[in-house]
């Protein structure tokens, strides 16, 4: 009998081990952050930052990637992709201003690990959970290309890579109202965009990166703080966007400060 509950015990524990991966992590310190990063994000300093000459922004706060998990990339129509993205997984997810390190308790669905040389899972979905705990943390990243490397920074940190959505929030500081711009996404994946809580974009279907792909309606950045956030999907293969306001003429805007308060 002691042995018969000896067995059931080890099962059930080595089940719970296999099926938390990352999720119960705590956050890595920021030593071990920028090296997992390097080569393509750089831990953000104090203040603020202007954007790069071709006006990207390049200053983000960054949410550990919540799992979504999808096989193709063919399901983000319009609709699934706004459905998921809207989809509330933490408090405040469309007004919160956070700060590095701050935490979030997520529910969300149970995706087992992936081969990476494959893209494959290497575990029995059937012996998995349907849902799990997470703690997910914000980051404050300066990416050191143009684009984002979403699928870099889920890597670099051990967390969910495919099948994912990404939380990105930043901050556009101006001192005088910029009129006639448009927000430019570029992306690879699903996504939605939002300004101070108006929704400016939303990305559907599955692309190749590619700069300008999707340009929102005229509007102002008006003088002081403006919140610009994003969330990007993706199911299988790389993820990465680039975000940068043009003129009418399509020229970048510079004339603005990023920061990540």
């Amino acid at each position: 009998m002691k042995n018969t509950l000896r067995i059931i015990f080890l099962t059930s524990f080595l089940l719970a081990a296999l099926c938390s991966p990352a999720h119960g992590q705590k956050k890595m310190k920021n030593t071990d952050v920028a090296q997992a990063l390097q080569g393509y994000f750089t831990l953000a300093t104090e203040g603020s930052v202007s954007p790069d000459s071709e006006g990207f922004i390049r200053r983000w706060m960054l949410l550990d990637p919540i799992s979504k998990p999808n096989s193709t990339n063919q399901v983000f129509t319009q609709k699934y992709t706004r459905d998921a993205i809207l989809t509330e997984y933490f408090p405040g997810q469309f007004t919160v201003m956070p700060k590095d390190g701050d935490r979030v308790k997520v529910t969300m669905e149970y995706q087992p690990p992936v081969d990476v040389s494959t893209s494959y899972s290497t575990y029995d979905p059937s012996k998995a959970p349907k849902m799990v705990n997470a703690n997910l943390y914000w980051h404050a990243l300066d990416s050191d290309h143009f684009f984002v490397k979403l699928f870099r920074f889920a890597a670099g940190l051990d967390r969910d890579r495919y099948g994912a959505i990404f939380w990105s929030v930043t901050v556009i500081n101006c001192d005088e109202d910029i009129e006639n711009v448009r927000l430019s996404i570029g992306a690879n994946c699903g996504g939605m965009w939002w300004l101070d809580g108006q929704e400016l974009l939303l990305l559907a279907g599955d692309r190749h990166m590619g700069v300008d792909s999707y340009v929102s309606k005229r509007i102002t950045l008006k003088k002081g703080r403006n919140v610009l956030r994003g969330a990007t999907i993706n199911g299988i293969g790389m993820s990465e966007f680039c975000a940068r306001f043009i003129d009418d003429d399509g020229k970048p805007v510079t004339n603005f400060t990023v920061s990540c308060n």
